[in-house]
């Protein structure tokens, strides 16, 4: 979708300083005809509607490209976010483009006992049966 959004992004930013250009444009032909006297008397001016719906189709297309092209919604609530981060784990580079776990480091610190690693070990030793046999 990343050339699709950019064609729609550009022709949508030309057709929109074209729009813009024109309304300045008839601004100026509508003051320089008339006299100064009534140019301060009525200070708005009617565009035409070539000019309106120009204006309003290239916003609407520019629109239409920056939202084609814009990366994919991350989860609004805190627990659908996280658990999608722990399914997915921290890909390479995936931190520069804004995915993954921002509190990894945290959660990797040296010095620090990994929980979940001995829970797991620990089961594992349970599963093993090497705790029924120390019993007895």
């Amino acid at each position: 979708m990343g050339f699709l959004s950019t064609v729609f992004t550009s022709f949508g930013l030309v057709f929109l300083s074209h729009a813009v250009y024109s309304a300045y444009e008839h601004s100026l032909l509508l003051s320089s005809a008339s006299s100064p006297a009534s140019s301060a008397s009525s200070s708005a001016i009617d565009l035409p509607i070539d000019v309106i719906l120009e204006l309003l189709i290239s916003t609407l297309v520019t629109c239409a490209g920056i939202v084609l092209g814009s990366p994919q919604l991350r989860p609004i609530q805190w627990s659908v976010w996280a658990g999608k981060v722990e399914r997915e784990g921290r890909k390479p580079g995936a931190w520069e483009e804004g995915v993954g776990n921002p509190f990894r480091s945290l959660d990797e610190r040296l010095g620090f006992l990994d929980i979940r690693a001995q829970r797991k070990q620990f089961a594992d030793w349970v599963r093993n049966g090497q705790g029924a046999q120390s019993k007895g």
